[in-house]
């Protein structure tokens, strides 16, 4: 595929310091254009840089985006995972905040600091590297503790790593003065989100999926008109959507009508209201859904408090978010008596704190019947940092704020918990998980010694540097996978464009041209000096497997795909299973994902099954890859310059002639 080449010139970089106030530091970072103008300037939005976020929010988002401040309090592991991806989405400027030092329990997470900050403001520290991700994004950071005169400033406020007192009063403010509040929170290995957006929150498109289409049969006319598509396509609507029609014969009233709310009656029926007034339907004719905007209430976590409404994130556990509710006041009071968290495996903390999480209970009327072993599991896992919680919770807690800003897409309403208990290792004690200044102490508080070791020598293979390639890299460098007799071996045979810097954010915009696998690698070394990382630019298959050998897959512990095809993820899913070794598969497709963990003979693996055939073609693919003929129909019924079936008479009745 060609290139623009004036796009992968690397561009001249011009910085700026300048003062948010006595105790703020602004770095601005402007990129000249070919014209001379600094693109900062320019109204428009880039398209060469936010081409694939733009196929998912569109035009509009984007531009509310683009209009929107954020602050966001508070820059360990998790503050800075939701500020690196809010500033990659666009935003018009970020503030963070933090009065914290670095210690070296940051380090296990916070991938922006260096041993070399240790002691320094983790705020100050950062800048710098955050503002090297998007030269579109003023960047700034303050020092000053957070004060309702200084959340006042902004759209969009997020509180991370702050205790409740001042998380009530902020979110008293913003929800008094129509800012949108976010709260999150990670501890070890729970983590939980809290969203309160105002009394009156518009969402315009609450999925953000393209408007269905199908065809209709028949339309009677009744009381209660019933609308019936034709067998071979479900309608796929639901109760309350609204739809409009057009090419309908007879019941011309109907073509461009004003939205009608429908009631689904079966797969391929349902009712519009009173028909009887209209005329005859004949034949034909095609139904389109109506996106409509909702108005969504929050309350104020003063409120949400004593009523929670959660989000549950996994099915399995469904009773354990409203236990973890408890759980995180139950860990506010003891740690504002304490002055700490509970201790872990401490058999006097993990007492006391079970007695805590009764408390509270009474204290805001829940009404619960406490589990006092999962209360007891969560004091032994609170402490410590795990870098994959917070970016989980993180990148949750920045499509928030994107929700804030856009008004697409319905937001979390209002908690959401999230914990990974599993992975703590069974009959770990007190000892096992003490603290010993260095960089992986968040992780041992966690995970205890042992398993920080285990990790250590563990060598994997990525396949693929592109955006979940640099996460996955990013996350098994601040783990510290292979840091003592392991590796990780990297492999992407792709060079950096323009377009890969709105969202792998290892690269920067003087890198487009280079090795990805090249450059990730030197990017995370940076972050944790102590990994051993080696990267590859050759592709998987049947034709590297001179390089990729039987001793090569047999010196593994597991392989991490990070692929864009499928037929590269079944190769790689076929040696796993041959050779017996984990496989971690994982994709994203606009604003939606999967993982799979595949254990040979254990689970399916990834081959095992087939997704079914998409009913509509995904609007990335079919503005910016179509690769089959379906594409350029789909385009062609789309778009805006499609021929009328007139116009398409006419060309082909000029193209027979001219053939004849």
């Amino acid at each position: 595929m060609s290139r623009d080449n004036s796009e992968l010139e690397p561009v001249t970089k011009k910085r700026r310091v300048e003062h948010f106030n006595d105790t703020t530091n602004d770095v601005e970072m402007q990129q000249s254009n070919g014209n001379g103008s600094t693109t900062a300037t320019n109204g428009d939005i880039d398209e060469s840089l936010y081409s694939r976020q733009l196929y998912v929010l569109g035009h509009e988002a984007m531009r509310k985006m683009a209009a929107s401040s954020i602050l966001i309090c508070g820059l360990g592991g998790l503050g800075v995972e939701v500020a690196k991806d809010i500033i990659l989405g666009g935003v018009k400027s970020v503030t963070v905040q933090d009065t914290k030092l670095t210690s070296y329990q940051d380090l296990s997470s916070q991938f922006f600091l260096r041993e070399s900050d240790l002691g320094k403001n983790r705020a100050e520290a950062s800048l710098p590297r955050l503002v090297e991700l998007n030269e579109y994004v003023s960047t700034t950071c303050t020092t000053e503790a957070v004060t309702t005169d200084l959340v006042a400033k902004f759209s969009v406020v997020v509180l991370t790593d702050s205790d409740r007192d001042e998380q009530l009063v902020i979110g008293d403010f913003c929800h008094a003065n129509n800012i949108k509040f976010i709260c999150a929170n990670t501890n070890g290995v729970f983590g939980n989100i809290f969203c309160d957006f105002g009394e009156d929150f518009k969402v315009t498109d609450t999925n953000g999926e393209q408007a269905l289409s199908v065809m209709v049969s028949a339309v009677s006319k009744d009381s209660d008109g019933i609308v019936t598509c034709l067998d071979e396509k479900r309608h796929g609507f639901e109760d309350g959507d609204y739809v409009t029609f057009h090419e309908v014969g007879g019941m011309v009233e109907l073509n461009e009508c004003s939205p009608r709310k429908i009631e689904v009656k079966g797969p391929y029926t349902f009712s519009i209201g009173d028909t009887t007034s209209l005329s005859d339907y004949t034949r034909g004719g095609i139904v389109t859904q109506v996106k409509m905007p909702i108005s969504v209430h929050f309350k104020s976590m003063r409120d949400a408090l004593k009523d929670p409404e959660v989000l549950p994130t996994d099915f399995a556990k469904f009773e354990q978010p409203y236990q973890h509710h408890i759980c995180y006041l139950a860990l506010s009071e003891f740690s504002k008596s304490a002055g700490r968290f509970p201790k872990p495996y401490n058999a006097e903390d993990g007492a006391s704190f079970v007695r805590t999480c009764n408390e509270v209970n009474e204290k805001y009327s829940l009404g619960l019947e406490v589990n006092a072993k999962l209360c007891e599991e969560f004091a032994n896992g609170c402490s410590g940092q795990l870098v994959g919680v917070q970016a989980f919770i993180g990148g949750s807690t920045a499509q928030e704020v994107m929700k804030a800003c856009s008004g697409k897409f319905m937001p979390t309403k209002q908690w959401l918990y999230f914990d990974c208990a599993e992975v703590i290792p069974q009959g770990l004690k007190e000892a096992d998980c003490e603290a010993t200044e260095t960089r992986y102490d968040g992780q041992v508080l966690c995970l205890g010694r042992e398993m920080n070791d285990r990790i250590a020598d563990q060598k994997w293979f990525v396949v693929g540097a592109g955006a979940i390639g640099c996460e996955l890299l990013k996350n098994f460098a601040m783990m510290g996978v292979g840091h003592n007799k392991g590796m990780l071996t990297v492999t992407d045979m792709d060079t950096i464009e323009r377009s890969n810097l709105n969202r792998q954010f290892l690269f920067r915009s003087w890198d487009v041209t280079k090795m990805k696998s090249d450059t990730a690698c030197n990017a995370v070394k940076e972050m944790n000096p102590d990994i051993n990382v080696t990267s590859h630019q050759n592709r998987v298959g049947p034709e590297t497997e001179k390089v990729y050998t039987d001793s090569f897959f047999a010196d593994l512990n597991g392989v991490a795909n990070a692929l864009d095809n499928v037929d590269a993820r079944s190769y790689m899913d076929r040696r796993c299973v041959y050779y017996k070794l984990p496989l971690l598969e994982s994709g994203t497709l606009g604003t939606k994902g999967n993982v799979q963990v595949v254990l040979p003979h254990i689970t399916e693996s990834y081959s095992s099954s087939q997704d079914p055939p998409e009913k509509t073609i995904p609007m990335c693919t079919l503005k910016n890859f179509p690769n089959a003929i379906e594409h350029t129909i789909q385009w062609l019924g789309t778009s805006s310059r499609g021929f009328s079936l007139k116009q398409q008479k006419i060309v082909t009745n000029s193209s027979r002639s001219r053939s004849s």
